[in-house]
């Protein structure tokens, strides 16, 4: 049994609605659970609960998303609609408060209380319901929502809780305003917070009022204007007055006459003012004749910087921003040294190809201020449309010129250092494809003559240095490439790495963060740790970061502990940068059979690569695993050709492969790994494997394999030895064709190492492998 003023009854959750006592209205019910509450409340006594969702758009509220007082309703009327919905009509009763939920999957059924009003003096209630209906009805009389009869009928009503209900119902109030009038048990205090709420209301309506006439008086002022303004041009137009459009067209003509513009662009300009003067300034075309003009005004047409010629000055700026990259800064030279030899040379067009981070767009910056340029930089990353090179026509809404006109305004100059950003990131669809536009740019017979739609006329560019950035050379087409010269800029080595660190990176990171030199110290060994086993990559950007991170680590010490130095030693970085990240490969620490040791050319350097043959019983089943590609798979293939064909020779059993199975790893399975210069270490292992004889341990070998065992050249031979040497390798096996990159590696590297150029896999056999120690 339930308490007497506790009774159980079915839930109708209501969306964005208050329902008071007193009210009547429809209400459209959808929802299963909503549904099968109103069908339990017809069965039982008509008798439903309504309360308020706190959220609107939530479809299946949970109990805790439902008000708690709400409005006890009796069913009147109820009519299923043809699309499923179930309209009924429903009268409000008394207010009551859930008490709890009773478990029901089908339906919301709730134990609910009967809400108490609280009634004050009467005297005091009948003084607040005549301030609520004298408001009411000024509200009434300046919203227009509501009808006088409603006015009427409250007027009649003696329930001061009752005249509260029907008045709030009536009222465009928030759903938190109305669910809170219904909260309210004291009778007066709902009296007096609705007065509250009317006043507000009528607050906001005077001023909605005001600014609709604000809003109206504007437009007719906006029209009268436009008819004086006609006006003053007929005026204007009769009197020959320069005050107008007219005054606008001399100071426009003044700035061409006293412009730098050729002779021929003076023509088109002055050919255009003259429309600009006809045409009536409300048409669209006024504007665009205007556009263009200003256009024709602001790009640099004779304007140039005299370029400084001095190759010892370039040099020390080249050297003061960037340490290494010889190749280019020496291109540079040589520009400059030519230059000042003929006194005229058409800007060179290089293309500087390498990794992220390695200081491309960097570079340019330190060539244009070595030769006292202006520098300018657009971005051609994701740029699809052949517009954004060449500019759209003027026929177009919006139309504007080029990137590369776009860049020369800029520049302010006709010959400054543009630089062309990430010009392999270019695309191409059903809108054009720029990087055909750009042939034009970068082809030095052409670019005297550049046309861009916008502009029209041809603009010279044959004055200016072009530098374009690209990560990867395979996306560039090859038209736009042959124009450019290419230099590559491959990453940096281990030694250039700490040279930069030290001269460069830590030097700025130190005055970044509020340090000087005498607080911080990075020793030279925490600095090669650091980029051995911290970062990994060819560049130096996330170095840079790294060496920020240890720059903070010190200040925080240098304030929290108040110390005045911090040096940093290479026990010091895993306590400031947690654990190494990356490892680096070592040698054998002794001589293995059917382990070889290659060398490997990754984006971020070189690194040293261990092949493993493993030979079990078998029918010459040939294994390879390790995540190679397809050029290493066919390595692997052709060394394997060449021992069966060579098995007499290098006394190994002719039937090896009809009784044994073959099984070749490339640890680091998780890496993808590919290219043609592990072929000689491939077989060098295989042969090992077959014969017993042990690799020494000593001992890295890079070159290509053919099926006659001769050794083709590789690419990358500096970041190979660098690897090697860093893993402790003293002799390095190279194709004889690579001898002339030797040149590249730093001497430091190469006094340390031995290089053993072959021309055919049995020097290499001779030279890697060890004398057997027991019988095969």
């Amino acid at each position: 049994m339930t308490e007497p003023n506790k009774i159980q009854i079915p839930l109708l959750p209501l969306r964005g609605l208050i329902v008071f006592p007193s009210m009547v209205i429809h209400l459209d019910v959808g929802r299963d659970k909503s549904v099968n509450a109103l069908e339990k409340a017809m069965m039982d006594d008509h008798i439903i609960f309504l309360a308020a969702q706190k959220v609107v758009d939530l479809d299946e509220p949970e109990p805790k998303d439902i008000y708690r007082i709400g409005t006890m309703a009796k069913v009147k009327q109820m009519l299923k609609l043809p699309n499923g919905t179930i309209r009924v009509l429903v009268e409000g009763l008394y207010r009551g408060e859930i008490i709890q939920y009773i478990e029901n999957d089908d339906q919301f059924l709730v134990e609910v209380e009967e809400f108490e009003e609280i009634h004050g003096g009467q005297n005091e209630e009948e003084a607040l319901m005549r301030a609520l209906i004298e408001q009411f009805e000024t509200y009434i009389k300046i919203s227009k929502k509501v009808s006088q009869e409603t006015l009427a009928t409250v007027i009649d009503i003696d329930d001061s809780g009752r005249l509260a209900d029907i008045i709030a119902s009536h009222l465009t109030l928030k759903l938190k305003d109305k669910q809170e009038l219904l909260e309210i048990e004291d009778v007066k205090k709902r009296l007096q917070r609705l007065i509250k709420l009317i006043s507000n209301e009528k607050e906001v309506l005077d001023l909605e009022k005001k600014i609709g006439q604000r809003v109206k008086h504007s437009m007719e002022k906006t029209q009268k204007e436009y008819y004086l303004r006609e006006q003053m041009k007929a005026i204007q137009k009769e009197l020959g007055d320069k005050d107008g459009k007219s005054g606008e067209v001399a100071q426009l003509k003044e700035k061409i006459e006293q412009s730098d513009m050729p002779e021929r662009i003076i023509k088109v300009a002055s050919k255009e003012l003259d429309r600009y003067e006809k045409v009536p300034q409300s048409s669209a075309e006024s504007s665009v004749i205007r556009n263009y003009i200003d256009w024709l005004l602001a790009l640099p047409w004779t304007k140039e910087t005299e370029d400084n010629l001095d190759i010892n000055h370039a040099e020390k700026i080249l050297d003061e921003d960037h340490y290494g990259l010889e190749k280019v800064k020496e291109r540079v030279l040589e520009y400059l040294a030519v230059q000042q030899l003929t006194q005229s040379l058409k800007g060179p067009i290089l293309c500087l190809v390498g990794p992220p981070g390695v200081g491309k767009t960097s570079l340019a910056k330190s060539i244009a201020r070595s030769i006292n340029r202006n520098f300018v930089r657009i971005s051609l990353g994701g740029v699809r449309d052949e517009a954004e090179i060449r500019g759209h026509r003027r026929t177009y809404v919006g139309a504007m010129p080029g990137r590369i006109i776009q860049g020369m305004k800029k520049a302010e100059t006709v010959n400054p250092v543009f630089l062309l950003d990430e010009i392999d990131k270019m695309a191409s669809d059903f809108r054009g494809d720029p990087s055909a536009a750009m042939l034009e740019v970068l082809d030095p017979e052409q670019n005297s003559n550049f046309s861009d739609h916008f502009i029209e006329e041809t603009y010279d560019l044959s004055d200016v240095m072009f530098i374009a950035t690209a990560n990867n050379l395979g996306s560039i087409p090859g038209p736009l490439l042959d124009r450019t010269e290419v230099i590559y800029i491959p990453g940096y080595t281990e030694v250039e790495k700490l040279h930069i660190a030290k001269e460069h990176l830590l030097t700025k990171q130190i005055k970044e963060n509020g340090l000087t030199k005498a607080q911080l110290q990075v020793r030279d060994e925490a600095l090669i740790k650091l980029i051995r086993t911290y970062t990994r990559e060819a560049g130096v950007r996330n170095l840079e970061r790294t060496l920020a991170s240890v720059c903070r680590k010190a200040a925080k010490i240098i304030v929290s502990e108040n110390k005045k130095r911090v040096v940093v030693t290479e026990k010091q970085l895993e306590t400031l940068l947690g654990k190494p990240k990356f490892r680096y490969g070592m040698m054998e620490q002794e001589d293995q059979v059917g382990a070889a040791t290659g060398l490997a050319y990754t984006t971020a350097g070189g690194d040293i690569l261990s092949i493993e043959v493993s030979l079990y019983p078998g029918k010459g089943k040939l294994t390879l695993t390790g995540k190679l590609g397809d050029v290493m798979k066919e390595s692997a293939q052709a060394a394997f050709s060449y021992i069966r064909s060579r098995a007499n020779e290098l006394r190994i059993d002719p039937d090896f492969h009809e009784k044994n199975d073959i099984h070749i790893h490339v640890p680091e399975g998780g890496t993808p790994k590919d290219g043609p210069s592990a072929g000689i270490t491939m077989a060098t292992a295989l042969v090992s494997a077959l014969t017993g004889r042990p690799v020494k341990k000593e001992v890295g070998m890079t070159g290509e394999i053919t099926l006659r065992g001769r050794v083709l050249p590789i690419g990358g031979l500096k970041e190979k030895s660098l690897s090697a040497h860093r893993a402790g390798i003293s002799t390095v096996i190279i194709p004889a064709d690579n001898e002339k990159d030797l040149e590249e590696i730093p001497d430091s590297v190469r006094n340390e190492l031995k290089f053993i150029p072959v021309h055919h896999l049995d020097e290499v056999l001779e030279q890697a492998l060890a004398e057997e120690k027991h019988e095969s």
